[in-house]
């Protein structure tokens, strides 16, 4: 970390730094067609940004991280955009995220593993189980994922475990979604100017503090989540109240 950096995260209050921050990394395509390049370019130079907003979240002492890698609602892209990002997620699990969690970097899958296909499951797989015992920040990836469909599959199973009318509570329903044990985003970042959900941890996000970052993914560093830390920390988080005292 620069020594800029580090000045102006000390001038945060560490109970302002957010705990937990959520990621729709968005804008590959259009940082590639700027360049004139292909999209694929822009998606393998996402992952490369991932990489140091890892790094960065462990520098900053952030202690949960998830990012929106691919949605439920993705697979009606084009078929050589999906088997593109295939490889790249497959190659992503293989090397990228074997090396992070040799920096004690926990590594969680959300989404559906119906349609993944068996070898991007084994990568996922191993990579949970390998970091598994891991604690320095836990790093969660929403691969075939939609919020919708998780709360969906969430009802689903209260309703086959016999669940009582009674029984159901805010916390119950928690239990049963994908991010069980994860705790609730407090801040979450949508970069390339976008300003949508997109069916992303709606349930999560509920209180969360969102930042639209009009910086494409592939350029949204250390610099630029610093700014976002530095925007979530002037807020006040009321949670319904009339102040946060």
């Amino acid at each position: 970390m620069s020594a800029d950096m580090s000045e102006a995260l000390s001038t945060i209050p560490p109970e302002r730094i957010p705990r937990h921050i959520a990621i729709i990394m968005d804008g590959n395509g259009r940082w590639a067609a700027q360049r004139g390049l292909p999209r694929m370019a822009g998606h393998q130079q996402g992952v490369t940004n991932l990489r140091e907003v890892i790094n960065a979240c462990l520098e900053f002492g952030i202690k949960y991280l998830t990012v929106f890698a691919f949605s439920t609602e993705n697979w009606g892209r084009p078929e050589y955009e999906l088997k593109g990002l295939k490889q790249i997620f497959l190659d992503t699990f293989q090397k990228e995220f074997q090396e992070i969690s040799k920096h004690g970097v926990k590594i969680l899958h959300i989404g559906q593993r119906e349609g993944l296909g068996d070898d991007i499951l084994n990568c996922i797989d191993y990579a949970v189980e390998n970091s598994k015992n891991n604690s320095d920040l836990v790093f969660t990836v929403a691969i075939n994922y939609g919020s919708r469909n998780e709360i969906k599959h969430a009802v689903k199973k209260i309703i086959a475990d016999g669940i009582q009318e009674d029984q159901i509570s805010e916390e119950l329903i928690g239990s049963y979604l994908f991010t069980n044990g994860v705790p609730d985003p407090d801040m979450v970042v949508r970069t390339s100017g976008e300003m949508r959900l997109s069916n992303f941890l709606l349930w999560q996000s509920a209180y969360s503090e969102w930042v639209f970052s009009k910086t494409y993914w592939p350029d949204y560093g250390r610099g630029e989540l610093l700014k976002s830390i530095q925007e979530y920390a002037g807020r006040d988080r009321r949670f319904g109240k009339l102040t946060s005292q």
